[in-house]
């Protein structure tokens, strides 16, 4: 006979599935793309604040670098919110398994 009870065993499970849902929130790829955008967007702009007059004679007279890192921003900012309005669901509760019997049999 097993040394863990059936009580030990979905204690167990439950646990797992927990930790688990957990983990899915946190490395939820919205959060990736969000950050890595975010941090791009601010390496961008910083370089885009001050463009030189040869970056600007190249792209006529457009500072590319300023436009497109707080296009950059944005959309990682967009990202975050969306996370943060709608995050993860977490995993559905496992079918199939039996209920336990209120008498114990």
């Amino acid at each position: 006979m097993s040394e863990f009870s059936e009580k030990d065993v979905q204690r167990s499970v439950t646990d797992l599935e927990t930790k688990s849902a957990s983990a899915a929130r946190l490395f939820d790829v919205r959060r990736i793309i969000g950050l890595l955008f975010v941090v791009y967007g601010v390496i961008v702009t910083l370089c885009g604040i001050a463009p030189s007059d040869s970056s600007l004679d190249k792209s006529e007279n457009v500072n590319i670098n300023l436009w497109t890192g707080l296009a950059m921003l944005a959309l990682g900012l967009f990202f975050l919110a969306w996370l943060k309005l709608r995050p993860a669901a977490p995993p559905p509760p496992p079918t199939g398994m039996e209920e336990e019997n209120p008498l114990g049999h």
